[in-house]
């Protein structure tokens, strides 16, 4: 991934010209303590191209074109002799613009098949070295244009995804084509023929380094042929004949390092190959089963020979290499590197060890086998460090995708292995990430923070990422115009801000506005980068502070519109979520009506509940119910087809997940506040599914299902339709048996607003059997709710302290049954008008039961504390509550509960006089 380049800004006139940071060198070193204007022009020429060669691609083009003499050095042909085009889309009309730039190429970097087929476009006749990547679409006519084009070409490297439509024919082409190729390596291939490898041995004199890697099939008496090869592997290849490999292949007269990792190569063989090659240095059998079920096999007799495998040690034995043990410590591969004095034959072997030892780390992480915890946790992580500070890029990159690979032990829930995790962090892993992270190079940048965001789903790691400064880093890369370094530092924001303690320093390091111009810059070509920045927002729009700070920098606007376009699941799941929870904090900001004001946000969202993916049902509803919050809102939505939508959702999730019932029943809820969408909910045959949804095993449903049935019973109609549906049961089990205090609560009041006399009425309608039958049912029905009625409110009273309160009015009884009858979460329910004074009604209803649910529940709404209690005191005072309050709480037929809890009301009532009037 690229590092932003740091800039200094010096004025002329009324310019400004941007100059680069160099990493080795600091900005203090560039730019001296001065007040005198700088003229960055009159910089020497050879200064401004060492400038030039610190930055990528695109900043160095950029730079160039701020003036003629810059332009003029920003062509020198020592800038331009290597080219990386991954993260670029190149097809042939880029090509062309760069190709006269491109006369001295030499090396050159590309990804996929439309890349490809751009290259000779380049006109780059002197290019030395080819490696591509994403090449399963590459073809024969592609790879024979390529290499007829380019005859000095010395390298050519396509993997490690498989060439799956690069045959033999190919191979050919390149072996009659270009007759300098000293390194092959291939992935993938289905078939190397005998006549290919013979024609590579051929016209190929100078080749030394073959690799065919993961291949189908490869002619193993052919490749005995090649007598020129220093440095052989066939990695991951299969249908080998072992066989007639350890009979052939100790000729080869040259051969030094031979890799036969992830292939079933047995120790008959190996023993062969080691004792029988006279020339054979290394050979490397990593992830071999067949060769490590062997616990008879003993790598100590081959003198002379190294055998690396998952069983022995690795810097053990690449210590034995080097003629002088005592100059290398713990660490051989950086050891290596820091001799002063080069041995070319060791550093030929010690290079294309590092290569290797990165590819089969890489895909032995890939695939993930069983039984692999020991190496890691001992050794692995440690080389895949190592081969982090390797000088071949290739390597750094491998070694760092390997690392964001091995702990991942299950991508569908973002699943990591703790201990491989803090065996990175342990090693210092952390911070040679974050030193790649912020290398000029793009490719490293792209795979340092992708490691860095796999590795911070540890909280241990998380917490060393952000000590180290990487949450800056990263804040930084998701600002890049390279779309992988953006979307790998995305991806990293997105698992910092899952901790509350790092939300705060995302915000302050200009994470939120970067995420935000992430959605704006890559909206029509980036489904991944799009995904981990709505999913980065979504957390962040959890917290209070940083919700304002997401809506300040335009994120209403950019996730509405990932809502309402975007078509990729993944970024409306996330998408949903963030707007859900920028519409969470409805009572401390004003990022609710702001998302339901937001053009097409509402419908957006509806119409997501229609998804086919649960997760994106699941949050477009959570998004509905908090929006449903807001007046306006509540009725918008339901002007957009709400309703119907949340209804249709609730009757299909029967078998869905927990998360996406409480949702669904919770957006009836928050809907069913008003009292025209409560009738229409139970027109369109909300009733049903809700009952169904109580009827859940899981606690946080029976709260949503409970609260919207309570909702729906307010109407007479609705109670009807909950009484004719089989709801009584469902709500008499909840009220009896929830392990939720609000679901019992809600039940409770639910079943009280269908039996306080209000839906008799409805039951007579039709004719004298019908209302006799109807009738009949109600008694049955009423006696069963009001008995569980009773049992809910006895449970929350207690003998002794009733009978203390009953004596004495001190405020101490009070408190004490106030205590014991508080339902803590009841205080965040807001009732309106209309239901406060049903329930003052209600205590003059001539059920004892209905009269101690009625103070019960006013207890509830105007416990000093309480969220809305303040409201609730007002609008019983504008009801005239007192008088009747008083009341209850003297008549002599009424229950001693129905008593004590008025009295309470009636000073909580005081309490809130006293309040508001200060």
């Amino acid at each position: 991934m690229n590092r932003r380049v740091r800039r200094k800004v010096a004025k002329k006139s009324k310019e400004k010209v941007g100059v680069p940071g160099n990493p080795e060198i600091g900005d203090a070193d560039l730019c001296p303590d001065s007040n005198e204007d700088v003229d960055w022009t009159s910089l020497p020429d050879d200064t401004v191209i060492q400038l030039f060669s610190c930055l990528n691609y695109r900043d160095r083009a950029s730079l160039s074109s701020t003036c003629k003499i810059w332009r003029v050095l920003g062509l020198s042909s020592c800038l331009w002799t290597s080219l990386d085009l991954r993260a670029h889309k190149c097809d042939p009309a880029m090509a062309v613009s760069l190709a006269y730039r491109c006369v001295n190429l030499q090396k050159l970097r590309f990804r996929g098949a439309e890349c490809a087929d751009a290259i000779i476009h380049l006109q780059a006749r002197n290019l030395r070295e080819i490696s591509g990547d994403y090449c399963r679409k590459i073809t024969d006519a592609t790879l024979s244009m390529i290499v007829a084009r380019h005859e000095a070409l010395e390298t050519l490297q396509l993997g490690p995804d498989f060439c799956e439509r690069i045959s033999s024919d190919a191979i050919k082409a390149t072996a009659f084509c270009c007759p300098k190729l000293k390194k092959l390596r291939l992935s993938g291939l289905r078939d190397v023929s005998a006549e290919v490898i013979n024609a590579l041995a051929k016209h190929c004199l100078n080749l030394i380094d073959i690799g065919l890697l993961d291949c189908l099939k490869v002619d193993e008496v052919a490749l005995g042929n090649v007598v020129s090869v220093l440095f052989l592997s066939v990695a991951g290849t299969s249908n080998m004949k072992w066989g007639v490999v350890s009979h052939l292949w100790h000729k080869l007269p040259k051969l030094i390092g031979l890799d036969v990792s992830r292939t079933d190569i047995g120790p008959s063989a190996v023993s062969r190959l080691l004792s029988l090659s006279p020339s054979l240095k290394v050979l490397c059998a990593m992830n071999c089963p067949v060769l490590e079920e062997d616990n008879t096999f003993s790598v100590n007799k081959y003198k002379g020979k190294l055998l690396l495998a998952l069983f022995t040690d690795i810097f053990k034995g690449l210590a034995s290499l080097f003629a002088d043990t005592t100059k290398t410590g713990g660490n051989v591969l950086l050891d290596w590197r820091n001799f002063k004095t080069k041995d070319k034959n060791l550093d030929e072997i010690m290079t294309w060890l590092e290569w290797i030892l990165s590819h089969t780390l890489l895909r032995t992480a890939e695939s993930n086998p069983q039984g692999l915890d020991a190496f890691w946790l001992k050794q692995g992580a440690t080389i895949l460090l190592s081969l982090m500070q390797s000088s071949q890029e290739e390597v750094q990159e491998r070694a760092a995708t390997g690392l964001a690979t091995f702990v991942v032990i299950d991508d569908e829930n973002a699943s990591i292995d703790c201990g491989r995790a803090e065996a990175v962090m342990r090693d210092g892993g952390i911070r040679l990430l974050l030193n790649l992270a912020k290398s000029w190079r793009e490719g490293l940048q792209s795979e340092a923070a992708k490691a860095i965001a796999n590795l911070s789903v540890n909280a241990n790691v998380a917490k060393a990422v952000a000590e180290e400064g990487g949450i800056q880093i990263l804040a930084g890369l998701a600002s890049s115009m390279n779309r992988l370094v953006a979307e790998e530092a995305a991806g990293g924001l997105w698992n910092l801000s899952v901790g509350e303690e790092h939300k705060g320093a995302i915000a302050e390091a200009g994470g939120v506005k970067a995420l935000v111009d992430l959605i704006f810059k890559w909206f029509s070509g980036g489904d991944g980068v799009l995904e981990r920045a709505a999913g980065a927002l979504a957390n962040l729009a959890a917290d209070d502070k940083c919700s304002m700070e997401v809506a300040l920098a335009g994120g209403v606007h950019a996730l509405v519109m990932l809502a309402r376009n975007c078509k990729f699941d993944g970024v409306q799941e996330q998408a949903a979520r963030a707007l859900a929870n920028l519409a969470a904090h409805g009572d401390s900001n004003t990022n609710n009506a702001a998302v339901g004001q937001e053009a097409g946000a509402l419908e957006a969202l509806v119409q997501l509940t229609r998804s086919l993916h649960e997760g994106v049902r699941q949050e477009a509803a959570g998004a509905l119910w908090n929006l449903s919050f807001d007046d306006r809102n509540r009725e918008a939505i339901a002007a957009a087809g709400g309703v119907e939508a949340l209804v249709a959702l609730a009757q299909s999730c029967a078998n869905a997940s927990p998360g996406l019932q409480e949702r669904a029943a919770g957006a009836l809820w928050g809907l069913s506040v008003s009292e025209a969408n409560s009738i229409a909910i139970g027109r369109e045959g909300g009733v049903v599914p809700l009952i169904a949804l109580a009827r859940s095993e899981t606690e946080d449903v029976h709260e949503t299902a409970a609260g919207a049935l309570w909702n729906l019973a307010f109407n007479p109609g609705n109670a009807l339709r909950i009484v004719e549906e089989g709801g009584v049961p469902a709500l008499v089990d909840l009220c009896s048996s929830s392990v939720s205090k609000m679901a019992r609560f809600m039940a409770a009041l639910a079943l009280a607003y269908m039996f306080d006399g209000r839906m008799d009425e409805f039951a007579l309608i039709g004719t004298l059997t019908e209302s006799t039958s109807k009738s009949a049912n109600l008694d049955g029905a009423r006696r069963m709710a009001l008995k569980h009625i009773e049992a809910f409110v006895l449970t929350f009273s207690d003998p002794q302290s009733f009978a203390t309160a009953a004596a004495s009015s001190a405020p101490a009884a009070l408190a004490q049954v106030t205590e014991r009858a508080r339902i803590q979460e009841a205080g965040h329910l807001r009732c309106s008008g209309a239901e406060i004074g049903r329930f003052v009604a209600m205590l003059r209803n001539p059920s004892s039961i209905l009269k101690a649910c009625a103070a019960f529940a006013l207890l509830q709404f105007t416990v000093p504390g309480g969220r809305h209690a303040l409201h609730h005191a007002s609008l019983m005072q504008s009801a005239g509550a007192a008088r009747v309050l008083r009341a209850a709480a003297a008549a002599a037929t009424a229950p001693l509960e129905a008593k004590i809890f008025a009295r309470i009301v009636l000073r909580n009532l005081e309490y809130h006089n006293i309040e508001s009037s200060i």
